[in-house]
């Protein structure tokens, strides 16, 4: 299989997805169009009143997905991230509120922290507002994870990661709603798509970042890694370059020990997906489609429609991947259904009627303006790390309290960036100083007073919470977001400030956080520290505010410093193994700092 890297035009890392979502929209606007202020893109043909919103996304990088698959008879609207980073809260949430049609909205993505963390943000904040939905996570890359346990709750932060059967999930969702089911329906759908779908993949060389003059990460001369993830994630096992009948014979070999039971109604038919990575020449993959036919066939499996080309990619990664659904006769029906995205069009079938091409119906009142014709000519304005202007000469408490850990993290941002770089990409204190940037400026705009009511606090605290987890972006922010937002509802019930209210605070802080994020204390994440912070504020409800704060932040330093001594078992770095043990946990240590501003601050 080619290896040799491809040329290709420079990029500006800065404005590479603003640029490529424009060309897209320019190129494609007889099927989507941009939302504006926000990098996503909805279909022209959404929102129709009356039929269920399927809404999907993910980072930049893996096209057509997600973006190219937005559509009549697909998706309704992706939101769309930087390269590799899960799109935040507020984009996922303007991009849902434009393609809602009054029936409810259903989210699908592929089964990755920082997606399942900020399009959960996204569903509180619509759910909060009325809105009903229904979250599909795609779990179908058997070489993540464990198979599933029957009988056994599933916990997404541990399940298997979603990859190339993101597009059967996603067709088959999209179909559902086109033909008008309500939400529940949808839903069932697709998760009953997932659980019958199962992928494997392999890779011959990584892929390189736009604006970046190294890879991101590499596959040594001469070896084919199999499993690896479109990240760039291990794989399960790394061997000698195979050959297109050897490999095609290891792609079908991991897949069939992994099927499911076949669902009622199968007569072996299965929709196969054999998908390149970035690079692989098509030519190539139909070299091996040709064995993957012939080992199927010889299974007593029936490949139906089957589909060869980019569908999930990873930028310019050499690979492929191959993808199985089983079928049952709905299944069936639901993929074979016709659409027509930029990416991907399907034809009316024999038993298919066609596509339902009216004009877009007016929005209704419950999606406003983001649901305009007219294409985005304004970029979303980016995340500045430019200082706030008319600031006031003293700021009200919480934007005060938010200004100091904004100045004491910023003055530790390379530490906490080493620390990261660890078993991480290197990036938490660069992300939580641009998140804490945009949270004072949001919390100064929203904190009207008096100084004395904790209402205008919890108000100011609910923007910051906000803004911050859309400017970090990532696990990190959609984590910090959420303790700012869910301290600052506790503070707009109060009427009046105490220690044990913020140690109310902190316990609905932790129970969200653990909630979104999947940990538990000792899991060495921000929950290490915030615990003992909570603790200790209980233990001393009874105090004047200042030195209770003082002596849990205190605490939380404690805390922070000692998971030093934990192995990571969540997010990316836990598949790192041990490799995080002796450093304190970056999570951890940003919020002790911003603990100990705040004490200094009250100590004032």
């Amino acid at each position: 299989m080619t290896t040799t890297p491809a040329a290709g035009p420079g990029h500006d890392p800065g404005t590479f997805r603003e640029d490529w979502l424009e060309g897209l929209a320019d190129a494609y606007a007889r099927t989507v169009r941009r939302v504006p202020d926000t990098f996503g893109v909805v279909g022209r043909h959404a929102p129709r009143p009356g039929k269920v919103a399927v809404v999907i996304g993910g980072g930049s990088g893996h096209y057509p997905a997600f973006a190219g698959l937005v559509g009549p008879g697909l998706a309704d609207a992706a939101a769309v991230g930087d390269v590799f980073a899960s799109p935040s809260a507020e984009q996922v949430y303007r991009t849902a509120r434009a393609a809602d049609g009054g029936a409810g909205v259903l989210f699908s993505y592929g089964n990755y922290a920082g997606d399942v963390m900020h399009f959960g943000l996204a569903a509180r904040r619509l759910a909060a507002e009325g809105t009903d939905v229904r979250t599909v996570l795609v779990t179908d890359d058997v070489a993540s994870g464990p198979p599933p346990v029957a009988g056994q709750e599933v916990d997404p932060s541990r399940d298997r990661r979603g990859v190339a059967g993101d597009f059967f999930v996603f067709k088959v969702a999209g179909a559902a709603a086109e033909r008008g089911d309500d939400l529940t329906a949808v839903a069932r759908a697709a998760e009953h798509a997932n659980a019958m779908t199962r992928t494997f993949g392999a890779a011959f060389a990584g892929c390189t970042l736009p604006g970046a003059g190294e890879p991101l990460f590499t596959v040594d001369a001469g070896t084919t890694e199999l499993g690896m993830g479109i990240h760039g994630e291990p794989g399960l096992r790394t061997t000698r370059h195979l050959t297109a009948a050897e490999l095609a014979d290891a792609l079908v070999d991991n897949l069939l020990q992994e099927l499911p039971e076949p669902p009622a109604g199968n007569d072996g038919r299965v929709a196969v997906l054999l998908n390149g990575l970035g690079r692989t020449k098509y030519e190539e993959m139909f070299v091996v489609y040709r064995q993957v036919n012939r080992r199927l066939r010889a299974a007593g499996l029936r490949p139906h429609r089957p589909e060869v080309g980019e569908f999930v990619t990873s930028f310019d990664m050499a690979g492929v991947s191959l993808s199985v659904m089983l079928l049952d006769d709905e299944l069936a029906a639901l993929y074979d259904a016709p659409c027509d995205t930029p990416a991907f069009r399907s034809l009316p079938g024999e038993h298919t009627e066609a596509a339902d091409l009216r004009p877009s119906a007016p929005a209704p009142a419950a999606a406003p303006s983001a649901a305009t014709d007219a294409p985005a000519t304004d970029a979303p304005a980016p995340a500045t790390d430019a200082p706030a202007t008319d600031a006031p000469a003293t700021d009200l408490p919480a934007t005060a309290a938010l200004q100091a850990a904004l100045d004491l993290i910023a003055a530790h941002e390379d530490e906490l960036g080493r620390l990261d770089a660890v078993a991480g990409d290197g990036d938490h204190g660069i992300g939580i100083v641009r998140g804490l940037r945009a949270a004072v400026r949001a919390a100064r705009a929203a904190e009207p007073g008096p100084s004395a009511d904790p209402r205008s606090a919890g108000a100011a605290l609910l923007a910051a919470g906000l803004a911050l987890a859309d400017a970090s972006g990532g696990a990190s922010g959609a984590l910090y977001g959420t303790l700012l937002a869910e301290t600052g509802a506790v503070l707009t019930r109060a009427d009046g400030y105490s220690t044990a209210l913020f140690a109310d605070a902190a316990d609905a802080a932790q129970r969200a956080v653990s909630q979104l994020g999947g940990a538990r204390v000792g899991d060495k994440t921000m929950l290490d520290a915030l615990d003992p912070f909570r603790a200790e504020l209980h233990a001393r409800a009874g105090e004047p505010l200042p030195g209770a704060w003082k002596a849990a932040a205190q605490s939380a330093t404690r805390a922070a410093a000692a998971t030093a001594d934990l192995t990571p078992s969540r997010g990316r770095a836990a598949r790192m193994g041990p490799l995080g043990h002796g450093h304190p946990d970056p999570g951890a240590t940003s919020l002790a700092l911003l603990l100990t501003a705040t004490a200094d601050h009250l100590d004032r």
